[in-house]
């Protein structure tokens, strides 16, 4: 296929694809039969929209989208097990992963329980002392202390913990990838069980709880009982669904696009107040969940108090929130000071290596567990390669990975496991977790290379650049980003659209350390503004600083800019090519 605008190599050394000729032809005939705009209608067409069921998806209904909760295994035991501790006021305990989807999920459960007078125990692990799931003393305590206890986010692989848990009763709500043999709990709800079909495979953590909640509020109904308003949570399932990288399909995408409704009303303390401290001045959207709400809430699980963001996020007291939010600011800044230091000698170390091989890894004495993940997804973005980063603390390294599309990495790792080449791994298909010992380092990290190799990691070149179409400065209007917005919410599996300008002139000035503020104008009409974020970083920043005569061919997402009650559009530049 011939490069979109015959770029084949952009100042980022990437391919650009335009659309897909018969894709295309379904847009233009979509576009006549439902007067919708073609930029929208390729949209459409590239997620397989039909022009009957456009105004369906453009409108996204929970009602018509949420699944029966019944039809995943153990929801039905896990309800009843959770009301009988209600109607008994039986002691509960919710031990949760210290990532945004744990802290959700059990902000969840808190908010919920609370409700009826009731209030849980909240237990996160440490990081750094105890590391992901359930442990064996945790359980031990928790169970000689209550009846109930919920495990969120985590759970599906903890044999021995749950084991004992003597005394009480133990129901997981989960969404990691599952062995064969399940933890002998009394539910373990989880749509990435080895007997589900798959269907909810995309749910995170959150979504599971919420169904939980569906299914436990449709019982009371029943019997008479007023119910919390399960809506007024979807601020807390958008949160979790979109900082834990799930696909933005199916319900999920409803979750997200009525999340974010709710949490424009700002009624919830705690995130009020969270996004006051990242001085968030317009409405919310996904990338402010993703980039600005999100890391804050990880904060605290990584390089400070685990339960912090959990805290935040169950909190109905408006001075503990502020008081909270301003601590998790605080550990944000800090955690970003950590991540870029370690982030610099894992891509030196992952570039004497090669970054063309199957596997990009790097591993050190002393790098914080709190962001080796993070690391993990800057190596994975600079090779287009699936990544692992390593600290060690003595003979023990903990490690977090992440993958590109079409690399299932969490069953993987699983494997190496399974294998006995690492101490002990597990995630899903994008993002897992692992632990291994100094010696086991190079062979483990060789058999996963190995391993990815086979599923076809490594054949990758830079990544194409995929565009849905060319358009004229004049015609990103505000009234076209609004209708290209009703396709959204974007985010993973279903990208926010990019759009080329062919042959504009340029104009630039660096902002900051690192970015770009742009006037691109084509002749067509008024100029557009841009900006490209940590345009020095990489090669496009010294070339478009100072362009002179140069014209360029520019590539990036449409996005409106509100700034002193003014609406405009702005391009967020991904890329440029010489025209």
């Amino acid at each position: 296929m011939t490069p979109f605008l015959n770029v084949a190599t952009s100042l980022t050394g990437r391919r650009w694809t335009g659309p897909d000729p018969a894709q295309d032809r379904l847009a233009e005939g979509m576009a006549q039969e439902t007067r919708l705009p073609l930029p929208l209608c390729r949209i459409l067409a590239a997620r397989g929209i039909t022009p009957e069921a456009a105004p369906a998806f453009l409108a996204p209904s929970l009602r018509d989208l949420l699944p029966d909760p019944l039809t995943l295994r153990d929801m039905a035991p896990a309800a009843d097990r959770l009301l009988r501790a209600v109607a008994a006021r039986e002691r509960i305990a919710i031990f949760a992963d210290y990532d945004v989807d744990g802290g959700a999920s059990a902000a969840l459960l808190l908010i919920w329980l609370r409700h009826f007078g009731r209030e849980a125990t909240l237990y996160i692990p440490d990081r750094i002392d105890e590391g992901y799931g359930p442990n064996v003393p945790a359980m031990a305590s928790l169970a000689a202390s209550h009846d109930l206890i919920l495990c969120v986010d985590c759970g599906t692989l903890s044999h021995d913990p749950i084991a004992a848990a003597k005394g009480a009763d133990v129901v997981i709500l989960d969404h990691h990838l599952a062995l064969e043999t399940l933890p002998q709990a009394l539910a373990v709800v989880n749509p990435n069980r080895q007997d589900e079909d798959g269907t909810l495979a995309h749910l995170c953590a959150a979504g599971v709880v919420f169904l939980l909640l569906v299914e436990a509020n449709r019982r009371l109904k029943q019997q008479g009982s007023h119910v919390p308003d399960l809506m007024a949570l979807l601020d807390l399932v958008a949160l979790a669904t979109v900082a834990d990288v799930a696909p933005l399909t199916g319900v999920n995408r409803a979750f997200v696009r009525q999340g974010l409704k709710v949490m424009a009303r700002r009624g919830r303390p705690g995130l009020r107040a969270l996004a006051d401290v990242a001085r968030m001045d317009q409405a919310p959207t996904p990338y402010a969940l993703g980039f600005l709400l999100g890391p804050r809430v990880n904060a605290g699980g990584r390089i400070g108090q685990a339960d912090l963001g959990a805290r935040l996020l169950a909190t109905a007291d408006e001075m503990e929130a502020a008081r909270l939010a301003a601590q998790l600011d605080q550990l944000n800044t800090d955690r970003r000071e950590i991540t870029e230091a370690v982030r610099i000698e894992a891509l030196a170390q992952a570039e004497a290596r090669g970054l063309d091989a199957p596997l990009v890894w790097a591993a050190a004495e002393g790098w914080h567990p709190g962001v080796v993940g993070i690391v993990a997804a800057r190596l994975k973005e600079a090779a287009n390669r699936p990544s692992v980063v390593i600290g060690f603390e003595g003979d023990d390294g903990k490690g977090s990975a992440r993958s590109i599309h079409g690399v299932d990495l969490g069953a993987a790792i699983q494997r190496l496991a399974a294998e006995g080449m690492i101490t002990k791994g597990g995630g899903h298909k994008m993002a897992a977790g692992l632990s291994l010992t100094r010696a086991q380092l190079e062979p483990a990290m060789e058999r996963l290379a190995d391993l990815l190799a086979r599923q076809g990691s490594g054949a990758q070149g830079p990544q194409d650049l995929r565009i849905y179409g060319l358009l004229a400065t004049s015609a990103a209007t505000v009234a076209l980003v609004e209708q290209v917005e009703t396709a959204g919410p974007f985010g993973q599996a279903a990208p926010a659209p990019r759009f080329a300008f062919a042959n504009a002139q340029v104009s630039a000035r660096r902002i900051g350390d690192s970015h770009l503020k742009l006037t691109v104008s084509d002749g067509s009409g008024p100029a557009l503004d841009a900006i490209a974020f940590g345009a020095f970083d990489g090669p496009l920043g010294p070339a478009l600083d100072n362009p002179g005569h140069r014209r360029f061919h520019l590539a990036g997402k449409l996005e409106l800019n509100h700034w002193n009650g003014r609406t405009r559009v702005q391009l967020r530049l991904d890329d440029a090519a010489p025209a």
